[in-house]
């Protein structure tokens, strides 16, 4: 690895008092110079957890208003994804994707899985202004790998990033299930090292990004999984900015 700039695919900003300052000081404490931001505090924390392993869903809206105003005068260095909640019309999303680069859909927040028509209605809008798809899998039916690869099947026009290294933290299964499948790409949050290194090796540097889910997971510890890999710079180079960049659609920066 080398100094280069990183660009974090995947922090998240709750709408509390001094959040956005908080990330900003985070990122120039540890050389991130870019992050996508998506919307925290959607739900409870210890609700979440019991949903994971319970099931069970909200239907609350995610605070994307708060991550526009965030995004706002960093001059692209955060960029805004917009949350969408499944349980809306499509149209809330269609009305404000002109705002927006990108789309998270989770089942483990909304409980809606993706193979829900709902879900393709939100992946249509993302095929129209040619957003990439972040999507989060569980163990359940409707929301596990196998059916995040249906839904990128169903839009190959579309790129989708299956987020935290799949399920749970050593899921070398979801390498085998996307590995045929270009338009998916894996971001490395949450999984072991062994599960970043398959995905270099399996699906090639170039369908790997690097995020660190901020601030439930502290940067330091993602930075460090690929420090401790010490992987060549030019593999580093595509997981930490080449890559993301041309999901957002931008030359190299």
């Amino acid at each position: 690895m080398t100094t280069q700039p990183v660009l974090d695919f995947h922090v998240r900003l709750a709408p509390r008092p001094g959040a956005r300052e908080r990330l900003l000081s985070t990122m120039d404490d540890w050389g991130l110079s870019r992050a996508v931001v998506c919307a925290g505090g959607t739900i409870d924390l210890d609700r979440l957890s019991r949903q994971l392993i319970k099931g069970g869903h909200v239907e609350t809206d995610a605070g994307n208003d708060a991550v526009l105003d965030a995004c706002a005068g960093t001059d692209g260095r955060l960029v805004p994804f917009f949350f969408a909640n499944p349980h809306r019309s499509a149209e809330a999303y269609r009305a404000r994707a002109a705002e927006f680069r990108g789309l998270e859909v989770s089942p483990a927040v909304h409980g809606v899985g993706l193979t829900d028509p709902r879900v393709a209605e939100l992946v249509g809008v993302a095929a129209e202004h040619d957003h990439p798809v972040y999507a989060v899998c569980l163990d359940r039916p409707g929301a596990e790998v196998a059916d995040l690869v249906g839904l990128a099947r169903g839009f190959p026009q579309v790129s989708f990033v299956l987020g935290h290294s799949g399920i749970g933290n050593i899921d070398l299964y979801a390498l085998t299930l996307v590995r045929d499948e270009p338009n998916i790409l894996l971001e490395t949050s949450g999984g072991y090292t062994c599960v970043a290194q398959a995905a270099l090796d399996r699906l090639g540097a170039g369908r790997v990004v690097f995020g660190s889910e901020y601030p439930l997971q502290h940067p330091a510890v993602e930075l460090a999984k690929f420090q401790a890999l010490r992987i060549p710079p030019e593999q580093w180079q595509q997981v930490a900015w080449d890559n993301a960049h041309r999901l957002l659609g931008e030359e190299k920066r």
